[in-house]
């Protein structure tokens, strides 16, 4: 049987493969597991993006909270990063965000939050998964008194702009902006916060009516932002995804700026100022080869970890790092909060902006982002870690590396739900590149059928 939680919480198609039953049992293991070791009734914060099946399922997870002795804060519409920084604030025993993040609206996702804020490591999903498939045997449900109840409080958003707001200090009097909420839960706070600040802001996908979340917008979706950002004559665009973690930009040229290029540019702002902690970037190692580049030009430290936000959230802990993140705009600032946070990653880079005068576009020249090719190679399940194996595949991985020094790279990484062998070569003939992934992803499907 298949692990229930996947990279980001439980996920599936809506009242198919996440039905109200399963959502129900998470609320129930989720709250004892979370909070078992308290002596005290639990406090469970609960969130979630604008999908039509959000009512559904947080009523039904609040239900099986309350069913075990918790007493949940019912937020609304909020963005996964303000649920994260409110159950912390709080002093909640746990939170819970009901959000698919970027996909479709037909998905819906469940993914908890420790008391501190966090993303739960695996051993604690684990641990509810288990619950969950023993039929809830080490759970005793309460009676009477011991049942929980449900609050309603939809004003605790505030409480995440004001931190916000707080935390980067910025003027935007008069700058000009464009804005895509991607018809999700940014909608709810990140258009007040930056209007707070006094910019002429010009919002598109911003009225979610349940059924509109993510369809060709926000930070997946960026061709109507660029066509609008040079409409409108406007210094930057903002983009969001679903649940607002993260944050892409695009400059007022119209092209992308995309995570690399967000942390090349806060990053070398924070190091000049003295706030980058150990002169270091923790990312994944999908960034661009232009990244690394970077890097070693402006004397950043960049550390890598495999693909995965929660990699990065665990090796910026480790070594004490405060900027860490991915290339799709899942951008860490550890000392502001505990999770990505497209507002805090937008209002950081609008402050480098506003501090030295640039425009985006030259801003973003300090990361030349090289071509990517990516191609996926079909491999028997059981040998999908064990490429290196082979000597026809290392002995080609070798040739290529020789081939591409210097100006060029290649990753090869086994995926890690499906059995395939991604293929990724970067370099600057974007033909070339894609003509070597090909063959090599060939060659590794013919050896290791």
């Amino acid at each position: 049987m298949s692990r229930l939680f996947g990279t980001d919480g439980v996920r599936g198609v809506a009242n198919s493969e996440l039905t109200p039953l399963l959502s129900m049992q998470l609320g129930e293991a989720g709250a004892y597991v979370l909070s078992k070791q308290n002596a005290h009734q639990p406090l469970i914060l609960v969130g979630c993006d604008t999908r039509i099946s959000g009512d559904m399922l947080s009523s039904a997870l609040m239900a099986g909270a309350c069913s075990v002795g918790a007493n949940v804060v019912f937020l609304g519409i909020l963005p996964t990063p303000a649920v994260a920084y409110l159950v912390k604030k709080h002093r909640a025993d746990a939170g819970v965000v009901i959000s698919a993040s970027h996909n479709p609206m037909e998905f819906n996702g469940i993914k908890f939050f420790d008391g501190e804020g966090f993303k739960l490591p695996d051993s604690t999903e684990d641990e509810i998964e288990a619950e969950i498939r023993s039929g809830m045997q080490d759970i005793v449900f309460p009676t009477g008194e011991g049942v929980g109840k449900i609050t309603y409080d939809f004003e605790m958003r505030r409480e995440y702009i004001d931190h916000a707001l707080e935390t980067v200090k910025v003027d935007l009097t008069g700058l000009k902006l464009v804005m895509d909420c991607a018809e999700g839960a940014s909608a709810c706070t990140n258009a007040e916060a930056v209007r707070r600040l006094g910019a002429d802001l010009v919002t598109i996908h911003c009225a979610p009516t349940g059924t509109n979340i993510n369809r060709n917008c926000g930070s997946t979706h960026l061709s109507d932002l660029r066509k609008k950002v040079v409409e409108e004559g406007a210094a930057a665009g903002l983009a969001f995804d679903g649940d607002a973690d993260r944050f892409l930009a695009v400059d007022e040229k119209g092209h992308e700026v995309n995570g690399d290029q967000i942390m090349a540019i806060v990053g070398r702002s924070m190091k000049q100022k003295g706030e980058l902690s150990k002169d270091t970037v923790v990312v994944t190692v999908m960034s661009n080869l232009g990244f690394f580049q970077m890097g070693e030009r402006e004397g950043l430290h960049i550390e890598k970890t495999k693909v995965g936000d929660r990699y990065v959230l665990e090796r910026m802990q480790e070594i004490g790092a405060n900027l860490g993140g991915e290339q799709s705009g899942h951008v860490i600032y550890l000392a502001e909060n505990t999770t990505g946070d497209g507002l805090l990653s937008a209002l950081h880079l609008l402050q480098v902006m506003q501090e030295t005068g640039k425009p985006l576009s030259e801003l973003a020249s300090v990361c030349e982002v090289l071509p990517q090719a990516l191609v996926n190679a079909h491999v028997a399940p059981e040998k999908r870690d064990h490429y290196l194996d082979y000597p026809e595949v290392a002995e080609a991985c070798r040739k290529l590396e020789q081939k591409f020094a210097g100006d060029g790279r290649v990753l090869i990484r086994p995926s890690g739900t499906e059995p395939l062998v991604r293929v990724m070569i970067e370099g600057r003939d974007q033909a070339l590149i894609h003509e070597e992934a090909r063959k090599l992803a060939d060659l590794i499907e013919k050896v290791m059928a």
